[in-house]
């Protein structure tokens, strides 16, 4: 499980770089480790696994002080679970579930029986994202999200897609923008 951590710790050390986030901001994370193992999604799901990803993502994420949210699988309808204190923060309404490996997802099982106080919520709009494995994160993703292209393209066998969120430009032709 070492290569997965230290795969996982080089991407979330490479979101942060190309993101550009840091202290306070929140990095939405789905992640099947079905798939991180080569599996079908949903059928493999394994909480070691799981603990090596979350381990390697958090080793960076807690030293720049980003939140992690994890996205939680299609049988919570993609809950997240996050910290108690940046939910209140955001003023995210709390739903009243906890995630298992299945219902939820190993991955979210994990980051829920890791976080210090950990709540459920519907959606988030996230900084920044990974998602590995094919999970849809860009539905908790603030607008407007731009693709970034990481070096490290897999966690095992999942391949990774990242993205950072810019504001929306508007006003039109005679708008100027920063």
């Amino acid at each position: 499980m070492d290569g997965i951590y230290e795969q996982a710790r080089a991407a979330a050390l490479e979101l942060c770089e190309q993101s550009g986030i840091g202290e306070g901001d929140v990095a939405v994370i789905g992640c099947s480790t079905s798939v991180v193992l080569g599996k079908k999604m949903g059928t493999s799901g394994c909480v070691d696994t799981a603990k090596s990803i979350y381990d390697g993502l958090m080793s960076v994420f807690a030293e720049k002080g980003i939140y992690l949210a994890a996205q939680c699988c299609e049988h919570l309808n993609r809950a997240i679970i996050i910290e108690s204190e940046k939910a209140k923060e955001l003023g995210l309404e709390r739903v009243c579930v906890v995630p298992y490996p299945h219902a939820g997802g190993s991955f979210a099982t994990t980051a829920y029986h890791s976080m210090k106080s950990p709540v459920a919520v519907e959606e988030i709009k996230a900084d920044a994202g990974i998602d590995i494995g094919g999970t849809l994160i860009g539905m908790h993703l603030k607008r407007v999200a731009v693709p970034l292209k990481l070096e490290h393209k897999e966690i095992g066998c999942a391949r990774l897609t990242a993205a950072r969120t810019r504001p929306k430009f508007i006003g039109g032709e005679r708008a100027k923008y920063e």
